[in-house]
């Protein structure tokens, strides 16, 4: 287990960051200035150009936008994760803020030059999703889908083998169905074999239940990229991150306490940082003009 891997677990329910925002919004890391910058010139907007955001948290991506002086839309079904990224760029720039699922709010289609969503798209219903990002595209527009990941490097001996062990001891079913560790060429590999269809390509990313046919008919022009790094946490930077993921809340008490005690003690073991190889993707795919 890795950091990067909480922030985009799978399953459960997304309420649950509404309910830990402040230490969401403490925790969880923006995005790298050059992942954001590649998808905007792969999408070919700069300030002004209108652009939607599902899902925005606390503001990790839309502070990235904000800076990039983009007119954005920002939609958020949680009210304190939206109130503080509200807070973070009050007066920055010109952002628009809907507290609702994406599934429900109205927006106007054809409209918007790039959508964009940070560890957020696989919430939403995914057979509503693609549908719905490609609507309110203007023809051409540009879907940017961004998260983390955990990656396997040859040449960097991380700690991610002792952390599973940890989750495996404490919960088997949890880590029976972890994401696979995957080499940066793998990764490549796997989303150039899924050219045909986004959907596929970030089901494959992720290790997430949201491919659909429709997409492929949709969008094209699918293109990745990513900015690989190393990170480093006390046990107690990963333990709060830990807080942070939807997974955690779905173990029992003792099943969390017994975790977060095994990360303290391979802390005091390794007498170090505990550290992940975390890779920082891009998806992009345009829509048919047609």
């Amino acid at each position: 287990m890795c950091s990067s891997d909480l922030l985009a677990s799978a399953g459960g329910d997304s309420r649950v960051f509404d309910e830990v925002a402040a230490e969401y919004d403490r925790h969880r890391p923006a995005y790298p200035d050059e992942l954001v910058d590649h998808a905007c010139e792969v999408a070919g907007i700069g300030p002004g150009d209108p652009v939607l955001e599902v899902g925005c948290g606390t503001g990790q991506l839309t502070r990235s936008l904000v800076a990039r002086g983009l007119s954005i839309t920002a939609v958020e079904q949680g009210k304190h994760l939206m109130s503080l990224a509200e807070q973070h760029v009050a007066g920055r720039g010109e952002v628009k803020f809907v507290n609702a699922r994406f599934e429900d709010v109205a927006l106007p289609g054809g409209h918007y030059r790039a959508v964009f969503s940070a560890a957020a798209f696989h919430w939403v219903d995914p057979d509503v999703s693609w549908q719905k990002a490609a609507r309110v595209l203007a023809p051409g527009g540009t879907l940017a889908l961004i998260q983390y990941c955990g990656f396997q490097d040859p040449g960097f001996a991380d700690d991610q083998p002792a952390l599973l062990s940890a989750m495996a001891r404490t919960a088997p079913d949890l880590a029976a169905s972890w994401p696979a560790y995957r080499e940066l060429a793998t990764m490549a590999a796997g989303v150039d074999q899924r050219r045909d269809n986004v959907s596929e390509a970030w089901a494959w990313i992720g290790s997430q239940d949201v491919a659909r046919d429709s997409a492929g008919r949709l969008f094209g022009d699918v293109k990745f990229s990513t900015v690989p790094s190393v990170v480093e946490h006390t046990a107690d930077e990963l333990n709060r991150l830990l807080r942070t993921a939807s997974f955690y809340w779905r173990l029992s008490r003792e099943q969390r306490h017994a975790l977060e005690n095994e990360h303290v003690a391979l802390y005091e073991r390794l007498g170090r940082p505990i550290r992940s190889a975390v890779v920082a993707v891009v998806i992009t795919a345009r829509r048919g003009t047609g």
